[in-house]
């Protein structure tokens, strides 16, 4: 059973960066494309970005060119930069596989806020 363990979050004025990471236990992680998603307060779960198993990424409108996600296949660790961060950046953010075929890990708060 793969475990999840997001780490990186705080509180962080406008313009502001941060870099999120996430572990995942289990070497059964390594094998797919992992992901970012984030759920902003009364907010549906949203995917943020994802990477593939051969480096590919995706993003989506809300942090291209902000967001950067990359990840250390031997550490089974994901990470996720993020700059020039705005207060709709607010939310809890989660990794999991792009599928979501992982139990939900607690995740991160991320507060953008002056």
């Amino acid at each position: 059973q793969v475990q999840l363990r997001e780490s990186g979050g705080g509180l962080v004025q406008p313009g502001g960066s941060l870099r999120l990471s996430c572990v995942a236990s289990g070497s059964m992680a390594r094998l797919y494309a992992m992901a970012w998603y984030r759920q902003a307060p009364e907010k549906q779960r949203e995917l943020v970005a994802n990477i593939a198993r051969d480096g590919s990424t995706y993003y989506a409108d809300s942090g291209k060119g902000r967001f950067t996600i990359s990840r250390d296949v031997a550490k089974n660790t994901v990470y996720l930069q993020m700059n020039s961060l705005i207060p709709e950046d607010t939310a809890v953010y989660y990794c999991n596989s792009l599928s979501i075929l992982y139990p939900w890990g607690q995740g991160t708060q991320v507060t953008v806020s002056s």
